[in-house]
This record gives C-alpha cells, sequence and structure tokens, in this order.
C-alpha cells in the first residue's frame, strides 16, 4: 500500500495560493502571486530534489497538472527535478475528460475519494501531492494524507487559500524533523499519529509544576 505525501510552500500565515507567480492565479483580487519566487534558494532547491527523487508518483489537482504540464516538458537534460518529473507516473484528478499531454499521465475516474483510496491500495511507495490546492482539501476532509512535507516561507500574506481550511480532520501529528534553510524557509515533515488527544493544563490540573511546564 502507499503512502500519501503533500507537499507543499506555504506562507507563515498558512496561505498556500499561487507561490511560483501570476499564472497560477486564478481568483480575481488576489494580488500576492509569486511571494515564494525571490525566497527559493541553492538549499530549498536542493531540498526539492532530493523529496521529488523519492516519489514513486505524483497525485495532481487540474490546476496544477495545467501549470506543471506546459513547463516541466520543457526541462533540459540538466535538470534533475524535470528530468524525474517528466518520468514519473503521474495520476490527475478532474471532474471533467480532458486530453492529458505531459508523458506518463493517466485521469483518475470515477468519485475522486474512492479512486485516491483505490491508488493507495494498489500502489506501493510513496504518491506525492504538489500544489492542486483544492484537492487537497477532499484528501484532508476524507482523512486520506498520510504525511505532511512543509516548507514555511517567512512572509505575512493576510489573504489567499489556506493548507487547512474549513473540513481538515483534527488528528495527531509527529514531527519527523525540521530544518532551517537559506533564507529563513522552515522544513517541516510531519507523520500521521493516530487520534487528536485532548487534557488540560494549569494550576488548578495535577500534572502542572512549578515552573509552568505540564508534566
Amino acid at each position: 500500500m502507499a503512502r500519501l505525501m503533500v507537499t507543499m510552500f506555504v506562507s507563515l500565515d498558512g496561505v498556500l495560493q499561487a507561490p511560483g507567480g501570476d499564472d497560477e492565479v486564478h481568483d480575481p483580487g488576489y494580488e500576492h502571486g509569486g511571494w515564494a519566487a525571490p525566497l527559493i534558494k541553492e538549499q530549498v532547491i536542493e531540498r526539492m530534489t532530493d523529496l521529488i527523487g523519492r516519489a514513486d508518483a505524483l497525485l495532481l489537482g487540474r490546476n496544477t497538472y495545467d501549470i506543471f504540464a506546459a513547463t516541466w516538458p520543457l526541462a533540459g537534460p540538466d535538470d534533475p527535478i524535470g528530468v524525474i518529473m517528466n518520468k514519473l507516473p503521474k495520476y490527475v484528478a478532474s471532474r471533467t475528460p480532458r486530453t492529458l499531454t505531459w508523458q506518463n499521465s493517466e485521469p483518475l475516474t470515477g468519485d475522486v475519494v474512492e479512486a485516491v483510496a483505490d491508488l493507495k491500495r494498489r500502489e506501493d511507495g510513496e504518491i506525492q501531492v504538489h500544489g492542486s490546492g483544492g484537492l487537497i482539501q477532499t484528501l484532508l476532509e476524507h482523512d486520506l494524507v498520510d504525511e505532511f512535507h512543509l516548507l514555511v516561507f517567512p512572509v505575512l500574506l493576510g489573504s489567499g487559500k489556506r493548507l487547512f481550511a474549513e473540513g481538515t480532520v483534527p488528528a495527531g501529528l509527529r514531527l519527523v524533523e525540521s530544518t532551517t534553510l537559506d533564507a529563513g524557509v522552515v522544513v517541516s515533515r510531519y507523520a500521521r499519529a493516530g487520534a487528536l488527544a485532548y487534557g488540560a493544563i494549569g494550576p488548578e490540573t495535577e500534572n502542572w509544576s512549578p515552573g509552568g511546564t505540564n508534566r
């Protein structure tokens, strides 16, 4: 059975919308297209190259697929990310029939939730979701994400679509690793860790310590 990893560029206030440029903007009035581009330095590119190198397949929403399909096939043989992206199997979630021109692309048919669950059952390794903000909301709502790989950029946008929007299923997460890259980009990798736990903290609780930490 495959693991499903969501990897995403997000602002410090959780916005995922159009980090790479104005061509990713689909909402009138949104003015922050390309907010991540000035901060994508050598270490970020190296991190993404390593990450994509471990993928066994990609799962993409319609808009992200169209953006990727228009650019990555143009990558030359010396572009390590482009070489990998072009070779990987690509599964595309779209409600409307469409012609998929990017090599190794396959549409997911029928109900997207059932299709993704079936894809996880019949594949092995790691299926990565890049971009695809709308699709991710569906995956979160139906608890289909196994791991998050978040690159948090030190910017505040104040508006735009957010990664963890309404419909996110409450869940516990385990921090697998966290690294600070150049330009202050913080990379954190989280794995699922069962149900969300609840408790209380304060002077009235038995496990309150004089130093103010919850033991």
